[in-house]
């Protein structure tokens, strides 16, 4: 059985299409676009193509901040950018006829719009904005007069106001809706990770050591997987966990707090599976059908949710899983007196009862998708705040943004470096007058790392080559100005809804709306010298991004350090709060919120690791980061979060079947043991004693992981033992890891 449908299969790319088309993207790229459309017929009828043409410049600069978000702080979002981006348009016509004096201006307003990033994402959006709001202003001929230059700028600031009026209403319109499509995606990054989990489950039945050479880079991809789902999980949470205050938002919401849990299962259904042996191989084999099968569960949930339909009942493996137990413990009891066959009928039973309980959350998934059961939102809706990003504008990264080694700081002389050098020349080139393309391919090329920046590189020269063809082919037509204006409204429809999804499709629609609106705003050559035009300003801006990536760098080996360090608190803080659940009679209310609030932070923390490390990989060799180090650090982390989802579910779903008097005081040493070890400002801790399966100190599980207790015992207190062990050497081995990356960093 295929772990995944087949890419190439023509059902499954129309599928693939078919959810694209229902994505939140699209739907907000059809909204910026019709947006667009209307304010250039408003303006193009009133006022007539000239001021249609540069009030497209104003909602141009207003919609790339505009992406599916919560209501809350929209507009604050929104309006940053027009309100600096028109001053600096105005700036731009004024000297347009003035080269040295515009130069002047674009590289200190270059370096200012990009100390924006450090704000991180909200902040990008914004020096994009910023820096489209001087370009474009470089697309027609200079202005006559300062009173045309007052009026392109009065056409600008309108067309942005208008479109800040249209994107805050329209957001709020179909917020109802992309809860609903955001909720969708999410689900098919889980259902993909599932697929992914049966894959490894088949993929390493052994243990031995010639099967370690594989799982690198199977675990690579699991985790490169989980940090997209963290950032995705991210967005979810501020678009969802908005105000749930009517029986849907509940709905949605009571689902997202599902799929969190579903995140913690899958990685804690990844432990012991590669000790089971060989022997097991049709067991195995079986688990990762169920898995599969509970993926395509979840996909059909999230079609569900896409499409507004009724979502279809979930698949019961709680027989087959039955099934699985009692023939590994017949196979046990068959051979008496072989430790070893009881310890895999042990490890069989663990295996299935975590997944298990992956299959309890996706049909309570499908459930709550149903109506058929209420959401449980306990901790979220006292505290839904925390979840969230912050709505407005905080003064402190700008505060702490002056220092030398600061990224951000060093993005922004970086850019400005490579607009001053792109704008001088493209004063000595013969189209000079195009000048203003060189400088778009740099700012849209140009990323905080080179990683990035080469991803940018190749796909901004693809899809200029395809996009000038396709606006040549046109121009050449001699179309009417209202069919260019639909073209550069669809153009930009499609640029934005693809941003982030294939950069490819957006550098291909940008172009075509680059040169359409060029040829609207300045009518005055011909479309065969646009597309030559354009390709060698293409291939001079990337190749200016991609050299002024090596200036000022700030390589990941410079900032690992903290991100390591962030890593072992988030992870001490985690172990505190997970183990801290069994002293609840209840678990509800505030403890409940510190500890999904600490879960949140040790996967975000974890995830920041995984994207730093990939993006060294594209770094020169010289000034990388200890890889193999951090790698080995990223495994010992994952299994950590592992051990401790395990505990997490021992207190929570089988609270009945513990001993708490027994478990108490081996939880507290076993929080106070961890948060010791992965405290790295104090020394190295001594080894902590081995605990028994009574819960105190002593030789009795010396050999743990090998010693496992009896699966047929109803007690679960053992079995939480044996996790709060393998944390605590887990803990170590992430201590000694991340000493070693800082050392090797020095």
């Amino acid at each position: 059985m295929n772990d995944a449908p087949d890419p190439t299969c023509l059902s499954y790319r129309l599928q693939q299409a078919r959810r694209t088309a229902l994505s939140a993207s699209v739907l907000n790229g059809a909204s910026v676009a019709l947006g667009m459309l209307l304010i250039a017929l408003l303006m193009r009828g009133v006022f007539g193509a000239s001021a249609a043409s540069s009030a497209s410049v104003g909602a141009i600069v207003a919609l790339i901040p505009d992406m599916p978000r919560a209501r809350r702080g929209k507009f604050v979002h929104l309006i940053v950018a027009p309100l600096l981006g028109v001053p600096l348009f105005l700036a731009v016509q004024l000297l347009r006829g003035h080269p040295v004096e515009l130069g002047l201006l674009l590289v200190p307003a270059t370096f200012l719009a990009f100390l924006s990033t450090a704000w991180g994402r909200p902040g990008m959006p914004v020096a994009a904005g910023l820096m489209f709001a001087m370009l474009l202003a470089m697309a027609p001929q200079p202005a006559g007069s300062v009173h045309e230059a007052l009026l392109r700028t009065g056409w600008c600031a309108l067309g942005a106001a208008l479109y800040v009026v249209w994107a805050t209403a329209s957001n709020a319109v179909l917020n109802e809706r992309y809860r609903a499509q955001t909720l969708a995606e999410l689900l098919l990054t889980v259902a993909a990770l599932l697929r992914t989990h049966g894959a490894r489950i088949v993929r390493m039945p052994a243990g031995g050591p010639q099967d370690r050479a594989m799982r690198p880079g199977m675990l690579g991809e699991v985790l490169r997987r989980q940090a997209a789902l963290a950032e995705q999980m991210q967005a979810a949470r501020d678009l969802i966990l908005e105000t749930p205050d009517t029986p849907r938002r509940q709905r949605l919401a009571g689902m997202l707090v599902v799929v969190l849990e579903m995140r913690d299962r899958l990685i804690a259904s990844e432990l012991d599976i590669e000790r089971v042996q060989a022997s097991h191989a049709a067991s195995l084999e079986q688990l990762a059908a169920l898995s599969r099968t509970m993926a395509a569960d979840v996909e059909r949930v999230a079609d569900a949710l896409l499409s507004g339909t009724a979502a279809p009942l979930a698949q019961d493996h709680r027989a087959a899983l039955q099934a699985l137990r009692r023939q590994a413990r017949e196979e046990a009891l068959g051979h008496p007196g072989q430790a070893e066959a009881m310890r895999q009928a042990a490890l069989l039973h663990s295996v299935c009862v975590r997944l298990g309980d992956q299959d309890s959350a996706v049909r309570q998934l499908a459930a709550l998708a149903r109506g058929e059961q209420s959401p449980d939102l306990s901790a979220v809706r006292s505290g839904w705040q925390l979840f969230v990003s912050p709505a407005y504008w905080s003064r402190q990264p700008l505060l702490g943004l002056w220092r030398w080694r600061q990224p951000a700081l060093r993005h922004a002389l970086r850019a400005a470096l490579a607009i001053g050098t792109g704008y001088g020349l493209a004063l000595l080139l013969p189209w000079g007058s195009r000048d203003y393309w060189i400088l778009l391919t740099i700012v849209v090329v140009l990323r905080g790392s080179l990683a990035q920046t080469l991803e940018r590189r190749n796909q901004r020269v693809l899809g200029t080559l395809a996009g000038s063809a396709l606006a040549v082919g046109l121009l050449a037509l001699q179309p009417p100005v209202a069919v260019l204006l639909l073209v550069v409204v669809l153009a930009q429809g499609l640029a934005h809804a693809f941003v982030v999804r294939r950069y490819v499709v957006t550098a291909v629609a940008g172009s075509v709306l680059g040169l359409v609106l060029a040829h609207l705003l300045s009518a005055s050559s011909s479309p065969a010298f646009d597309f030559a035009e354009r390709v060698g300003d293409t291939l001079l801006g990337t190749a200016l991004a991609w050299g002024f990536s090596y200036v000022l760098p700030s390589w990941e080996r410079a900032r690992i350090a903290l991100t390591v360090r962030r890593v072992c608190r988030a992870m001490a803080m985690h172990a505190r709060q997970s183990l801290a659940l069994a002293t609840l009679a209840e678990v509800t209310g505030q403890p409940e919120l510190a500890w999904r609030l600490a879960r949140r932070e040790a996967y975000d923390a974890l995830s920041a690791l995984v994207q730093a490390t990939d993006r060294a990989l594209a770094e020169p060799r010289a000034v990388q980061p200890p890889i193999a180090l951090l790698e080995q650090l990223q495994g010992h982390g994952y299994q950590l979060l592992g051990q401790l989802s395990a505990v997490q579910s021992i207190l929570l779903l089988r609270r009945q079947r513990l001993r708490l008097e027994a478990i108490a005081a081996p939880l507290a040493d076993a929080a106070r043991e961890m948060e010791s070890r992965l405290d790295l400002a104090q020394p190295s801790p001594r080894a902590a004693p081995p605990v028994d399966a009574a819960g105190s100190s002593g030789p009795a599980m010396s050999a743990v992981p090998e010693d496992l207790p009896d699966p047929s015992v109803a007690d679960s207190s053992p079995w939480l033992l044996r996790r709060l062990a393998l944390a605590v050497a887990l803990a170590d081995e992430v201590r000694g890891d991340a000493q070693a990356v800082l050392r090797a960093c020095l």
